[in-house]
């Protein structure tokens, strides 16, 4: 990898041929589009302008976005628009459970904007979404992406009371990187998150996920992953930065297959339970590949 740091005026490096997004052709692609428009949802899918959509729509799965579609947090590399965020609407729990039972979902991922104007961040959302989706469709696998609530000890307890199968707190880049990449977010903050959930609600996995191609060495990589392990985190998840548009942080090197092979076989000898690694790989990402009910047993 380029030890070369991050500057905004770097030339865009052209992308190699192993970056390619499958356009749609699938009728259940479009069915999942208007029944998620029908029912007044955000996906993550969308707002993120995720490379994978096409393929995860057209599989009838999505990845809900809760809590609106402004964040009140502007990280250099997200799709997501910054603004006043809206107020919370009461029924959206319910919303997103009835797409969940229409689509026969057997693993949902729901991911929410930071809300840093709401005293819990949106916690209490999130475990009511949480709960409604398990009332309409019991025995889904549920997991939950969350920004990281500044670490208060109460919203992580509030999330961790929903009882997730999975929780996921991303850490994004590796620390040096951290700054520019997440200005309003912190290295030590996200870990501290991670290893929190697991000690509050040991039955629950854990899972982050890194950007390459951001200008990390690998040697910070590394760091990162053993970070990670540190704070008993159980899953992780690799994937290719892709610049949303040219207002945002540029592609300072598009990281070759082989080396997402080679990382996933590192991340297994550091100890995590699943790696998923591949210039494509997003969070939610074939999240269903990974049942924590098969490997530990919870319900």
């Amino acid at each position: 990898m380029s030890c070369q740091t991050i500057d905004p005026a770097l030339h865009q490096a052209r992308k190699p041929e192993w970056i390619k997004v499958r356009l749609p052709n699938n009728p259940v692609f479009f069915s999942t589009k208007a029944l998620i428009s029908d029912l007044r949802l955000h996906t993550v899918c969308e707002s993120a302008q995720c490379p994978n959509r096409w393929e995860c729509w057209s599989s009838g799965t999505a990845t809900f976005m809760i809590a609106g579609e402004r964040c009140t947090r502007a990280c250099g590399f997200c799709a997501v628009t910054t603004a006043k965020p809206f107020a919370l609407e009461a029924d959206e729990p319910e919303r997103v459970a009835e797409a969940v039972k229409r689509l026969r979902l057997r693993h949902i991922v729901i991911t929410a904007v930071a809300r840093d104007d709401l005293k819990d961040g949106g916690a209490d959302h999130f475990a009511k979404t949480i709960e409604a989706v398990r009332a309409a469709v019991p025995g889904i696998v549920i997991e939950v992406l969350t920004p990281d609530f500044h670490a208060k000890e109460d919203c992580l307890a509030i999330v961790a009371a929903a009882r997730p199968h999975i929780f996921n707190h991303n850490l994004e880049t590796v620390e040096r990187l951290t700054p520019a990449v997440r200005s309003r977010a912190k290295y030590a903050l996200s870990l501290k998150v991670l290893k929190r959930m697991k000690e509050i609600a040991p039955e629950t996995v854990t899972k982050s996920g890194l950007m390459l191609g951001l200008g990390e060495t690998e040697p910070e990589l590394f760091q990162a992953m053993d970070d990670l392990r540190a704070a008993n985190v159980q899953v992780l998840t690799l994937g290719q930065y892709l610049r949303p548009s040219p207002q945002h942080l540029p592609v300072v090197e598009y990281i070759h297959p082989d080396a997402f092979k080679r990382y996933e076989k590192v991340g297994y000898e550091k100890g995590f339970e699943f790696v998923a690694s591949g210039p494509l790989v997003r969070s939610s990402y074939h999240a269903a590949d990974y049942d924590p009910r098969a490997k530990h047993g919870i319900k």
